[in-house]
């Protein structure tokens, strides 16, 4: 009988075994945003890969040390962002480690302390114990971010590209919702079994839940198109209860980062006109 349990749900603070040497630690930084917290994954036996060490709490890199063995080969970040690499910091000192991941934006919203002493670059082959890593550039969601596949399962570790239980926040300008469709269409075609989320529960549907995903984002911006077609002219502000309708207010102040997304891609696509603040249905 198998030890592990790849249906686990995700809990605070929680090691799970997901598959035969794939772990998953999570991080305390619960919240609206993150979930149960942040997933750092273990990858490998004898010298692990460790996926986005998260934030830097000592008892949580405590936790993924002691999953790894206490030896760590390399250290992944599949972006910048404060909840998914600081961690990486402590991790490199206890262990050596070398960091990977792509250069880091200037946008305000990254880790300071991020520093990868490797670029990844696109296609790159990573060794994780006796599998094999594939590194997929997917900007989108940040433009440095990175999934990575564990080849001979199928099983993809998104970051923040696909969450269970939600969708991901899109914050212009490093963030594109055209470019975040384009690297969905990308992996939709790639032979992914499951997902292995940076936030929330194993998805394993793979290409259901990213066909399910595309879909939810082009109804999102179906709708930003008929608020803008009814009114001819509106500010962001205007349209962002009729878009966001069945999300609660509380998180309104949130979708209108992914709102603001939508409605570039629209100018991008020369389907809308803004100046000023005030946006113009061109028409399709």
């Amino acid at each position: 009988m198998k030890a592990f349990d790849p249906e686990a749900l995700p809990v605070t603070g929680g090691v799970q075994q997901l598959a035969a040497a794939v772990w998953r630690i999570v991080a305390p930084n619960p919240s609206p945003l993150t979930g149960p917290g942040t997933n750092t994954y273990v990858v490998g036996r004898g010298r692990p890969v460790v996926i986005d060490p998260a934030c830097d709490d000592a008892s949580h890199l405590e936790r993924v040390l002691e999953v790894a063995g206490g030896v760590v080969d390399r250290i992944v970040c599949t972006h910048s962002h404060p909840d998914h690499s600081p961690g990486a910091v402590w991790l490199k000192e206890r262990t050596g480690a070398r960091v990977f991941g792509l250069p880091a934006p200037d946008d305000g919203h990254q880790d300071p302390t991020y520093a990868p002493d490797a670029t990844l670059e696109e296609g790159e082959r990573i060794a994780a114990g006796d599998g094999v890593l594939r590194a997929i550039h997917t900007p989108g969601h940040a433009s440095n971010h990175v999934c990575l596949m564990l080849e001979e399962h199928g099983l993809l570790f998104t970051g923040d590209h696909l969450m269970s239980g939600s969708t991901v926040i899109i914050i212009p300008p490093d963030g594109s919702m055209r470019l975040y469709l384009d690297s969905l269409q990308q992996l939709r075609e790639l032979p992914v079994a499951t997902l292995a989320p940076g936030h929330g529960a194993l998805m394993p549907r793979a290409i259901a839940e990213i066909e399910r995903v595309i879909g939810h984002r082009l109804a999102r911006e179906e709708k930003l198109v008929r608020a803008l077609a009814a009114r001819r002219a509106a500010t962001l502000d205007d349209v962002l209860p009729d878009v966001y309708d069945d999300v609660p207010k509380f998180m309104h102040a949130y979708a209108r980062y992914s709102l603001l997304a939508h409605a570039v891609k629209l100018v991008e696509e020369e389907r809308a006109h803004v100046e000023g603040g005030i946006y113009r249905w061109r028409g399709d």
